[in-house]
């Protein structure tokens, strides 16, 4: 029989995308006041795998990757809306200046959020869904089915099995920090 025991803390993430990379570092800052500082940002991506949000933002866009401390898988829900109240700070005449897309990073697993249902996302709480758009296999992350093109390019994958080593590193320095704390 199994029991409940402590799911370990996540490494969190916001893909986030713009026209111009001082909004998303405005959006992101202002971020970091609820998930604290980054600890690391990707290069930046032209993010041109779709049209989708060309009539929104128009075109170019560039897009980054900034990772966070650790939290608590259950957070993804608050996580999700305090983007989403970002980009509405950041709207100009009802439009989005900047993407703000949140999810989380684990070692068996990558997980999104999303407002959006579909058959293969699980419904969180408060209109949010989860979605595991990356598993890790055979010593890297790889793409399912439904996995966006950007997510399942050989970049963003190597970005996230660069971060997986680290958020390993992040999880021995907590349980660390943790069995020290109880010693005391």
């Amino acid at each position: 029989m199994s029991h409940p025991s402590e799911p370990p803390k996540a490494l969190y993430f916001v893909s986030a995308f713009a026209r111009q990379p001082e909004t998303v570092r405005a959006a992101v800052e202002a971020l970091s006041e609820n998930l604290g500082p980054v600890v690391k940002a990707s290069e930046w991506f032209p993010f041109d795998f779709t049209d989708y949000y060309t009539p929104e933002f128009g075109r170019p866009l560039v897009r980054a990757f900034f990772f966070f401390g650790l939290r608590p898988q259950e957070d993804l829900v608050r996580v999700k809306y305090w983007t989403y109240e970002l980009e509405k700070r950041f709207s100009v005449s009802g439009r989005r200046t900047v993407n703000l897309d949140p999810g989380y990073l684990l070692l068996s697993r990558l997980v999104l959020a999303t407002f959006k249902d579909f058959a293969h996302r699980i419904y969180l709480g408060r209109g949010v869904f989860a979605e595991v758009t990356l598993i890790f296999r055979e010593g890297s992350y790889r793409p399912l089915p439904w996995t966006y093109p950007d997510y399942a390019h050989p970049e963003t994958i190597a970005l996230f099995n660069r971060m997986r080593a680290e958020y390993k590193e992040l999880l021995k320095c907590s349980s660390t920090t943790t069995a020290a704390e109880s010693a005391t």
